[in-house]
């Protein structure tokens, strides 16, 4: 099933009817891509997800072949032949043998419910590593891999694990722990490094909360009081368990982050508005 959503979809600065659309476009061939989630067809923190695009295109040795007004101004095209409210928009750049280019279309929202932000959400363990962790890539296989094992566990997310037998993100989130109210988190060298997370330590820093950058090693996750992700479409959201190991899903300090990120998030949008 392709993965477009909606009626239309943007080809190399084009609309095009999104029955042309095929998943081919994405998956054949060198790739990298942001997800960005929409509000009322407004991005949220463009700026940021434009930075880490070039980044990873950068580190891929590729170039984007266009610009970031470019990119903007066709996103609004999408967002104003849809007119939906609240959705996911996914941005890939595709490098075949024998040519390029980029598109952009809307990916169904699938985001969590009220109940999962209370009650939370079952997470595993999962032995993979990304190859170059710093660059948003398609890895088609891993994210088959990972899908598979969550619907056998009927789990929500996956906990990547790597050689040394550390944490270090999740398969489409970045992982924190809290022990003593203190917050862990593996560094950036070892992990792609997410806009949410991004935001949620700029919050840290703010409130002086003690963040530690070192991995959790997986073999000691039951030393710790709580564990939540961050991400684009989770926002702020705990877990209730790992594996065999429970976690405290009403810990204050969730609720307390993805409060203040969520104005971050509405204040990106006021931003870009303005522009």
């Amino acid at each position: 099933m392709d993965e477009c959503y909606g009626k239309y979809f943007i080809r190399n600065g084009e609309k095009v009817s999104a029955d042309l659309f095929s998943s081919a476009m994405v998956y054949e061939g060198d790739s990298v891509y942001e997800v960005i989630r929409m509000v009322k067809g407004i991005p949220v923190f463009f700026e940021d997800h434009m930075i880490r695009l070039k980044n990873s295109a950068s580190l891929q040795k590729k170039e984007l072949g266009t610009d970031i007004d470019t990119i903007r101004r066709d996103i609004l095209l999408l967002s104003g032949a849809e007119k939906l409210k609240e959705v996911n928009l996914k941005i890939v750049f595709s490098y075949n043998e024998n040519s390029s280019g980029y598109l952009i279309y809307f990916i169904e929202p699938v985001y969590p419910t009220k109940a999962q932000y209370r009650n939370g959400v079952r997470g595993i363990l999962f032995n993979a590593e990304r190859k170059d962790p710093a660059s948003k890539v398609i890895n088609h296989k891993l994210r088959s891999d990972i899908y598979h094992k969550l619907i056998l566990e009927r789990a929500y997310e996956a906990l990547l694990v790597d050689h040394k037998n550390r944490i270090t993100e999740g398969s489409r989130s970045n992982i924190f722990f809290i022990r003593d109210n203190d917050l862990y988190t593996a560094p950036d060298e070892v992990i792609l490094s997410g806009i949410t997370r991004k935001y949620i330590l700029d919050i840290c820093r703010e409130k002086n909360l003690e963040v530690i950058f070192e991995p959790v090693k997986a073999d000691e996750i039951q030393n710790y009081d709580a564990v939540f992700m961050t991400g684009t479409s989770p926002m702020v959201l705990p877990f209730r368990s790992v594996n065999d190991y429970s976690f405290n899903v009403r810990h204050p300090l969730i609720s307390e982050l993805r409060r203040l990120y969520i104005a971050r998030a509405a204040d990106s949008v006021r931003n870009f508005r303005s522009e």
